[in-house]
């Protein structure tokens, strides 16, 4: 989904009044609870009901919760130190300067609305000139280039099986529907969408000034290229098994999959030194690439890559293609009612092309040496208390609990921001075109990542910016990262007691721990390969256990008919309850020798756990979003993902003394993992 283009002055009331109204100034406020409610029904409800009821989704946005609170408080941090930076004239190349300029770039709507389409006029050029299919496929090259997408993605990353090493991994790609379900399922909604993605498209073309006949042809023809891409694309769920996104082959190998498709003239057009490997997944999906490159004609191939430059553009171009983009992709797919306000989509943008530089700023300002000594100690009782849960699985043998703990004393960790720059030398930046500090970013991040071939894969970079609310795993690395921008209230707090901070980032560090363990991340190996570390019987156990959450996720009807994606969303379910009964015996271990805490607000320090773990996932949707997060996110809706997990907890039921029967007890049909 594109960001959408802002005005400055689009800042609505509700927005302001969520922000100011709910930000919360204790550890755990109860004014946010329903106890009318019984945490044994539905705890989600019990936890955040008050907030829930008395919260509004703010028009400029498609979800609020607690991590969009503190985002938007981060925001404005943000905010202040661009604006700062854009007054201050730094000198050329300097950080400040880069985010400065940037910013002001973006912020200049007068300048955006009076260039129009000149930033893809080139682009335009190109593909109006392309006379065959030899320079058809030079074209493709030059838009991947510039970060533009067309027909599949390529770019330099990990050889999974050696991930110490970089290959070139070509990729299914080429879509700009969510997924390829959107193009083929039959469902009235689903149908509903594609007649309104044509008309999202017919309104493009209108834009590029096609007559309305040619406007509406040309969008069927790319409906029809784009669903002949979705049919032989991996879905969702197929794209979970890393199996699916792995085939090395040699280059000439590569050649007789395509061959009317050059990929050497396609790396040399790039300027990539030849290569003897590469990966190219799915072979199914570039079988028909080629098929494609025989069967559609050359006027057909220069419509579709028309649209994909103006639709990707869009967000960055005048007034009048941002808002068309928006309507289809934010308010329609997203339900989000009004565009944000143009500061926060500039500050958003800086960080996704600047993110290093902006972040480091940020971390000055809010990040501090307490805060990363503490959350090292959380992350090694958290360590611990993982090797405790795998000493002890019944269902798992000797053999395979021995690999298990050799993956976890291997585990790396990134906290707060990255120890090493890269820095932006040979970057460009002004205050003059937001294009085309856009265009000239993504050509930067492209020839770098070109960069890293012949070269020991860095593990050391992280994968998100300093100011971001979020956590990770990764596979190939072996490690856990969390950013600065998470480690505030309510996820992590200084003035918490112990309980509560172990459920809310306790959770949270347990929940990344355990992805190296979830469904995925269990492939792959101490040293980050893909790699079956498993005897074969503890596998099939495994997969028994998986099938129990699958299973029971299937059955959460998110609306009427709407159910949760049991297979979609396993690894992020097994992070959750796996990581909180990781993160509760954690807790346990760091009491051992400790005088029983005394309650706080008529809660035991047990029942303050699993309230820090609610508090966390506070979070409404609209409908729109919903229905797009169940048909696109791995990730469950934020109520089954405090009801989900504590349901197949026993120390949950023990804390609130829940009964045999009450929802909020699975008893015999729970799950259990790690």
């Amino acid at each position: 989904m594109k960001i959408p283009f802002i005005r400055i002055f689009a800042i609505a009331a509700v927005a302001i009044m969520a922000a100011q109204a709910f930000t919360q100034t204790r550890p755990f406020d109860t004014g946010r609870m329903d106890t009318t409610v019984s945490p044994c029904s539905d705890f989600f409800a019990y936890v955040n009901g008050t907030w829930l009821k008395n919260t509004q989704i703010p028009a400029s946005e498609t979800r609020w919760g607690t991590f969009n609170i503190l985002a938007d408080s981060n925001n404005a941090l943000l905010r202040e130190i661009l604006e700062t930076s854009a007054k201050a004239k730094a000198k050329e190349g300097t950080d400040a300067q880069l985010i400065g300029d940037f910013y002001s770039a973006c912020m200049d709507e007068a300048s955006i609305e009076r260039v129009g389409t000149k930033p893809i006029e080139p682009f335009l050029r190109e593909i109006a000139a392309i006379k065959d299919t030899a320079s058809l496929q030079r074209e493709i090259a030059k838009l991947h280039d510039t970060g533009l997408p067309a027909v599949f993605t390529f770019g330099a990353g990990a050889d999974l099986k050696d991930t110490n090493s970089v290959i070139i991994n070509a990729f299914q790609g080429g879509l700009s529907l969510p997924n390829r379900d959107y193009y083929l399922n039959t469902d009235p909604k689903s149908v509903e969408t594609r007649a309104k993605f044509v008309d999202y498209m017919t309104t493009m073309f209108k834009l590029l000034g096609d007559s309305p006949e040619a406007a509406a042809k040309n969008a069927a023809t790319v409906m029809e290229l784009q669903t002949r891409l979705a049919k032989a694309s991996l879905s969702q769920v197929e794209l979970r098994n890393p199996d699916n996104r792995y085939n090395k082959v040699t280059l000439s190998s590569a050649q007789s999959m395509t061959p009317d498709f050059s990929w050497n003239a396609y790396l040399e057009e790039r300027g990539v030194p030849a290569q003897s490997e590469m990966n190219i997944a799915p072979p199914r999906f570039f079988t028909e690439v080629n098929a494609m490159m025989k069967d559609v004609s050359i006027d057909e191939w220069k419509t579709y890559l028309r649209f994909m430059v103006a639709n990707a553009a869009s967000p960055m171009l005048a007034k009048r293609f941002a808002e068309a983009n928006f309507d289809f992709f934010n308010r329609y797919l997203g339900g989000q009612k009004e565009q944000q306000p143009r500061w926060k989509t500039c500050v958003q943008q800086t960080n996704a092309n600047l993110g290093e530089a902006l972040g480091m700023e940020y971390a000055k300002r809010a990040f501090t040496p307490a805060a990363k000594a503490r959350m090292n100690e959380l992350i090694d009782n958290l360590m611990l208390a993982m090797k405790d849960r795998i000493g002890g699985l019944e269902w798992m043998s000797e053999e395979t609990k021995k690999q298990a703990l050799q993956k976890l004393s291997t585990f790396k960790r990134k906290i707060g921001y990255p120890d090493v720059l890269r820095g932006y030398k040979g970057l460009t930046i002004d205050d003059r075109s937001y294009a085309g500090n856009l265009i000239r970013s993504n050509e930067f991040q492209v020839r770098r990542n070109f960069q890293d071939l012949g070269k020991p894969r860095d593990k050391t970079r992280m994968n998100m910016t300093p100011p971001t609310v979020n956590a990770s795993y990764s596979s190939q690395n072996n490690d856990i990262t969390f950013p600065a921008g998470i480690l505030q209230p309510p996820f992590f707090n200084f003035e918490a007691d112990d309980a509560l901070n172990y459920g809310a980032i306790g959770g949270v560090i347990g929940h990344e721990i355990t992805h190296g363990f979830d469904d995925q991340g269990s492939r792959f190996d101490a040293d980050g390969n893909l790699k079956m570390w498993w005897t074969p019987e503890d596998r099939k156990k495994f997969e028994d256990r998986a099938a129990c959450v699958i299973k029971q996720y299937d059955s959460f009807e998110v609306q009427p008919g709407l159910f949760i994606n049991g297979k979609l969303t396993l690894g992020e379910n097994i992070g959750d309850f796996a990581g909180l009964t990781v993160a509760h015996r954690a807790y346990e271990l760091s009491r051992k020798g400790k005088p029983e805490p005394a309650p706080i607000d008529g809660f035991t320090d047990e029942q303050r756990f699993f309230l820090g773990w609610g508090q966390v996932w506070a979070g409404k949707y609209t409908p729109e979003a919903e229905r797009l997060q169940v048909a696109t996110n791995v990730h469950s809706l934020p109520k089954w993902r405090v009801n989900g997990p504590l349901s197949n907890m026993p120390q949950f039921a023990a804390a609130f003394n829940c009964k045999p029967g009450d929802p909020m007890v699975r008893g015999e049909a729970a799950c259990a993992i790690w």
